[in-house]
């Protein structure tokens, strides 16, 4: 019995720390550049869309499409990067572990 009620004090300290880990995650930004920097995108650790910035120099009428393609690129980018940096900080505290329905699991 009591090797069970160690488990559960263990997860509740694991669950502790992902919740401040997410909330810390939440408040970090990631940016991702396209174009060489002409589209700029800003992500938040939790996975929200925070700002895009497009320099004028790259905006063609002509072209609406080269500008969609750099927005998406920068978006997916910044996306990326807050996601896998949530997976590795994740990592860390599981230590490992494969929990379902966990971020990398």
């Amino acid at each position: 019995m009591s090797n069970v009620m160690k488990l559960m004090k263990q997860a509740a300290v694991m669950q502790k720390e992902m919740e401040q880990m997410q909330a810390q995650m939440a408040a970090k930004t990631f940016d991702f550049s396209s174009g060489g920097g002409m589209v700029t995108a800003t992500a938040r650790g939790d996975g929200s869309l925070v700002k895009i910035k497009i320099d004028p120099k790259v905006i063609d009428p002509s072209d609406p499409s080269m500008i969609e393609d750099l927005v998406l690129a920068a978006v997916e980018g910044a996306l990326r990067e807050a996601r896998e940096t949530m997976n590795r900080e994740m990592g860390k505290i599981t230590a490992g572990l494969r929990i379902p329905g966990m971020p990398g699991m």
